[in-house]
Formats: C-alpha cells, sequence, structure tokens
C-alpha cells in the first residue's frame, strides 16, 4: 500500500515497565520502517513519562506500546492518561503484546486504539495506522 499523502506517518515504539523482551518491538521496527513510516524506538525499560515525553519532543502520530509483562492494564491508561494530560489528543495510543481479548476490550473501551496479539501479520498494524492516521490526522 502506498501512502495517499504527503504526510510522512511518525510512529514511536516503546517497552514500557521492566520487560526486557524486545524481539516483537524491533521486527515491528523493521516492518514499519519497511512500509515507509519514521520510526522512533525508545528501547527497554521506559516509563509512562520518559514516553509521552518522548511523543512530545518527536512529534508522532502514534504511539505503540509492546508489552509481554502482563502489566498492559496498567501501563496502558497511564500512559493514555498523560497524553492526554500533555494535550496529545490527536495521537493514536496502540499496541500489542500478551494482552487476553477481554483486556483489549477494556483498554479499546477507554480510548486505547486496536491492540495486537502474537502471531498477527504485520500488515494488520501497518493498514490499522494508515487508516487512522488518514481518517484522524489529515
Amino acid at each position: 500500500m502506498v501512502e495517499t499523502s504527503a504526510l510522512k506517518i511518525r510512529v514511536l515504539i516503546a517497552k514500557p515497565g521492566l520487560d526486557g523482551h524486545d524481539r516483537g518491538a524491533k521486527v515491528l521496527a523493521a516492518a514499519f520502517r519497511d512500509a515507509g513510516f519514521e520510526v522512533i524506538y525508545t528501547g527497554l525499560r521506559q516509563t509512562p513519562e520518559m514516553i509521552v515525553e518522548a511523543a512530545l519532543q518527536e512529534d508522532v502520530h502514534v504511539v505503540a506500546l509492546s508489552i509481554l509483562s502482563g502489566a498492559h492494564m496498567t501501563q496502558f491508561p497511564r500512559v493514555l492518561a498523560l497524553m492526554k494530560d500533555r494535550g496529545l489528543d490527536d495521537v493514536l495510543l496502540t499496541g500489542g503484546g500478551i494482552i487476553p481479548e477481554e483486556d483489549m476490550a477494556k483498554l479499546e473501551s477507554q480510548g486505547v486504539g486496536r491492540l495486537f496479539g502474537p502471531g498477527t501479520p504485520t500488515s494488520a498494524p501497518i493498514n490499522y495506522i494508515r487508516e487512522w492516521v488518514a481518517t484522524n490526522r489529515n
């Protein structure tokens, strides 16, 4: 899929908390770059405050969290609240990891974007982000 506008989609990928497994985040970073996105990867062990500050500084369209530690019901709401506090209402918060479907539904009802689990083709988040940006940022 080719970008339909001159807008270069900027995605920040972050690993919040103490989770030390970043293979999935790195795979997505490469897939997003191959799809034409600008990618900022913050690395491991980021606090929600660090993530939101980086999103502000980098002027991103999307914040994508990778969580495998089971802390998704704490990390996503905290990042979302900080994003709202800092005026990032036009930035998508999405992500994935080991997240049960019922928790995905709860997080989405709180304002978190679509979440993706293990085994999801990289085309799914790429297409989702493109559609979200085209609808919400153009």
